[in-house]
């Protein structure tokens, strides 16, 4: 398995994961992600002024999952912090390393670029991903709260 940055070339492959990745989240059908907001998420993580990265797992020419991370400043550090925004792994793929490997190449990313850490969130459901994410990270318990406009 290969991980490497996304390059303009996997443009569909990338398309059937993130479709996929929002289909979990419930962003499907009526309350799918507009076709501008995706359009802007895949021009940004070849801009090199976007703080947006976007990172996909590769195995025999075929794309198995896809991580998307950016930088951003915080008030309690020097240095960059680094958010995994989103993380998936196609269904045939699942349970075969592709979301540990995405997780330790965006650890690598972070690192690279001064980051002292790396977080994320998931929804309290999803407790199949949360038994990957208690061995390769420590729950905060934070809680998140959202106002959407």
């Amino acid at each position: 398995m290969l991980i490497r940055s996304v390059g303009p070339e996997d443009f569909t492959e990338w398309l059937e994961l993130w479709n996929g990745y929002n289909a979990f989240y419930g962003r499907s059908g009526a309350t799918s992600l507009s076709e501008d907001v995706t359009r802007m998420t895949w021009i940004r993580f070849f801009d090199a002024y976007e703080p947006v990265h976007a990172l996909v797992a590769e195995r025999s020419g075929k794309l198995l999952g896809l991580a998307h991370y950016l930088f951003h400043r915080s008030t309690t550090m020097l240095g960059p912090n680094c958010y995994l925004q989103d993380l998936f792994t196609a269904a045939e793929a699942r349970g075969q390393g592709v979301g540990h490997a995405l997780i330790e190449a965006v650890y690598d990313k972070a690192r690279e670029a001064g980051a002292s850490r790396v977080y994320w969130q998931t929804h309290e459901t999803n407790a199949t991903a949360m038994r990957l994410y208690d061995q390769v990270a420590t729950k905060s318990g934070f809680v998140v709260y959202t106002h959407i406009f």
